[in-house]
């Protein structure tokens, strides 16, 4: 599985680590937990979830909504971190688009991921979901 990130995923991922020291860790593990399990092996649980309204041919959204932190004690997998990513099968690989903490922002920026996913289709597609 290839990785990667968009630069306004990494600056909000850079001021999270300053509020939660083990974002680093917890992040690998997310990657290796929930994204890896459910697209290289074929493991279907509660996460990641698919974001509907923003799907191609070739790829599909997704949001994780179960995210352990250990910043985050007593919460378990209810932290309330939120990650966004775009999965391309075509490719085989997963596109880092956002990062949140849901007590500073209420839902995924859907204007972020409509730019990524425009640039994937080369179009100017609107995705305004519910």
């Amino acid at each position: 599985m290839k990785y990667e990130t968009l630069p306004s995923f990494d600056r909000d991922f850079k001021k999270l680590l300053k509020r939660f020291k083990t974002l680093n860790e917890d992040f690998e593990t997310l990657k290796q937990y929930h994204v890896e399990t459910f697209h290289c092996m074929n493991i279907k649980g509660g996460d990641p979830v698919e974001i509907q309204y923003a799907c191609g041919k070739n790829f599909k959204s997704y949001k994780i909504r179960k995210f352990a932190c250990k910043s985050l004690p007593g919460r378990g997998k209810q932290s309330g971190l939120r990650v966004i990513y775009v999965y391309r099968q075509d490719k085989e690989s997963v596109t880092f688009v956002e990062i949140y903490f849901k007590a500073d922002k209420e839902n995924e920026d859907k204007s972020r991921l409509n730019e990524f996913i425009s640039k994937i289709n080369n179009t100017n597609i609107n995705f305004t979901g519910p």
